[in-house]
């Protein structure tokens, strides 16, 4: 049951993916989520570092589609401004949120990673269909309520998985 739970890779931030690894184990395409991932929650300007790393994703043959469960107008003005493909209102961790971020990346799960900042919607649902999962660090404290309270029970988790050495406890 807590394998399903445990991410590929678990680092401090979507920057920190090595690319180069990912294009080496087939991956062709990234679902990423964009709150606490990519950009602060409550932030509606994506960082120069961000830019900067997303054409690098680019450079390294990469497609980007963000999948978040975020619905308003925010998130497509910044996936406007980064000028990626968006999956907003997905429902992760439910199969058809990836599924259909594959659909529009053109990728088999085989070809795909998922980097996300939440365990129960990310990593859950990206072990579930058998993509490569990276778990990042969230770039904000700042969620809604109901994040604030998984967060909780995600860092029961997380502590389970590190006592079993399924993620490095060093990240966090």
């Amino acid at each position: 049951m807590l394998r399903r739970f445990a991410p590929n890779e678990y680092l401090a931030s979507a920057i920190e993916v090595d690319l180069q690894a990912l294009k080496a184990r087939g991956i062709e395409g990234l679902i990423v989520d964009l709150d606490n991932t990519l950009v602060p929650r409550y932030e509606d300007e994506p960082s120069e570092e961000l830019k900067g790393w997303l054409q690098e994703v680019a450079r390294a043959g990469l497609r980007v589609c963000i999948v978040s469960n975020n619905w308003t107008s925010r998130v497509a003005a910044i996936a406007s401004e980064l000028g990626v493909s968006i999956v907003k209102g997905a429902g992760k961790p439910l199969a058809k949120a990836f599924r259909q971020g594959m659909r529009i990346l053109g990728t088999r799960p085989a070809e795909t990673a998922v980097i996300g900042d939440q365990l129960f919607t990310d990593v859950l649902g990206g072990n579930r269909l058998g993509l490569y999962t990276v778990l990042v660090v969230p770039l904000s404290d700042k969620e809604m309520l109901h994040t604030r309270v998984l967060r909780k029970l995600e860092c029961r988790v997380l502590d389970a998985l590190a006592k079993r050495r399924m993620i490095s406890s060093d990240v966090g």
